[in-house]
């Protein structure tokens, strides 16, 4: 059973954007390894730009810079 997590920022995605992230990461499985769809899991996990860092700085400094 395969168990996907995704890690995102919670910048807006929508359900519509999440849901086509799931159908396919799913379909990904099914195609590259020939998982059962009926038995993958997907999760996406939506984390605080506070809470992410990268090169030392939270994501909501870089974005304050346009980065």
């Amino acid at each position: 059973m395969p168990y996907v997590n995704i890690k995102i920022t919670r910048e807006g995605a929508t359900a519509e954007q999440k849901a086509a992230l799931i159908k396919g990461v799913t379909q990904l499985l099914v195609d590259v390894l020939g998982k059962n769809p009926k038995t993958t899991v997907v999760v996406i996990d939506e984390v605080e730009t506070d809470n992410w860092g990268v090169a030392g700085e939270t994501i909501t400094a870089r974005r304050q810079r346009g980065e």
